[in-house]
């Protein structure tokens, strides 16, 4: 198994390292595609953001070889239509899965920078999505890399890996 990390746009390096090197300690070889740009036709004006389902539509059209999970990165604000946004997007039990930057920066929110936070949410949030991606749903243990975010406090609480209860359902 490999996973390949997608960069979409403009991402810095310093993500792009901290998640080879993160991914690869769970899900192991990890390596970093080159980038792509952002369908222009993801995003919808009348909301200012990028359809995610768009975005895990771009990624599924790559072709690859067998036995790799893809996650893409972009660093615009995304959502689901039933949702106001979302941190990031996974095709259950598929191959590929997305994340967002954009709203997991503390600069989002008038706030001041806050590097190693921010690199712990998109640790967190990459490792959930491509949990997905593996077949994992969301857990109730707060603590779990897998519980659900619907707020970044969420995001805070838990940790960056899998509880003893989703790890071993993980078919790596």
């Amino acid at each position: 198994m490999k996973i390949y990390l997608k960069p979409l746009g403009k991402i810095e390096e310093q993500v792009l390292d901290i998640l080879k090197q993160h991914l690869s300690r769970i899900f192991g070889d990890t390596v970093i595609s080159p980038g792509d740009q952002i369908p222009v036709s993801a995003f919808n004006d009348s909301r200012r953001q990028y359809n995610a389902a768009s975005l895990l539509d771009l990624l599924k059209s790559y072709k690859m070889p067998e036995r790799y999970k893809m996650l893409g990165i972009v660093d615009v604000d995304i959502y689901v239509p039933e949702l106001n946004y979302v941190f990031g997007l996974a095709d259950i039990n598929g191959y590929c899965a997305v994340i967002s930057l954009t709203r997991l920066r503390e600069e989002f929110y008038g706030l001041p920078t806050d590097m190693q936070l921010f690199l712990d949410r998109v640790v967190k949030e990459a490792t959930h999505e491509l949990g997905h991606a593996f077949g994992l749903e969301h857990c109730d243990n707060n603590k779990c890399v897998m519980h659900f975010s619907n707020s970044l406090q969420d995001t805070d609480i838990k940790g960056n890996v899998f509880c003893q209860n989703c790890k071993p359902k993980l078919i790596v």
